[in-house]
């Protein structure tokens, strides 16, 4: 069975426009894929990085969730991710967002995201993909901080088939 899911990509190391792109072609292997818009985002933590890239990914997928976490976790590992130090730089980050309806809470995967309604980098893009998104009962289009949202767009959807 198919499953929507929403995959967070972020990227502040390297040329980051390329590696997401990259990352977007080999989300597409797992499924079908569409994608947000491409934004430039301030560090969520340590101001002593560079901006990030970001956008989010829409894949309908039938792998199940662990499944699709072992294979995010490979795609930023092929990419070279290093974990240096919490909310530091990175050369690729995917996070599952959203899978489906499904509430998971296990040692591996949180899934709605901890914190995804509390980011724009992440709030913007998913309305980009669908306006109508609803996360624990709260509609992503009437959330607060879309009025204070700190992103700049640096490219449309066209932006992963460069």
């Amino acid at each position: 069975m198919t499953i929507r899911t929403y995959i967070g990509l972020g990227s502040n190391l390297g040329d980051s426009k390329h590696i997401l792109a990259e990352a977007v072609l080999k989300l597409s292997s797992l499924g079908t894929v569409q994608v947000s818009k491409l934004y430039q985002s301030p560090p969520m933590g340590p101001q002593d990085q560079p901006h990030y890239l970001n956008a989010v990914v829409q894949l309908d997928t039938e792998l199940s969730p662990l499944d699709l976490l072992d294979q995010l976790q490979q795609f930023e590992k092929d990419a070279g991710r290093i974990r240096l130090r919490h909310w530091g730089e990175r050369t690729l980050d995917l996070d599952l967002l959203i899978y489906g309806q499904e509430q998971i809470h296990n040692e591996r995967l949180t899934v709605p995201h901890v914190g995804v309604l509390e980011r724009d980098f992440v709030v913007i893009p998913l309305l980009d993909l669908d306006d109508h998104l609803q996360i624990n009962g709260h509609s992503l289009r009437d959330l607060e901080l879309l009025q204070q949202a700190n992103l700049t767009v640096i490219a449309d959807q066209s932006w992963a088939n460069a």
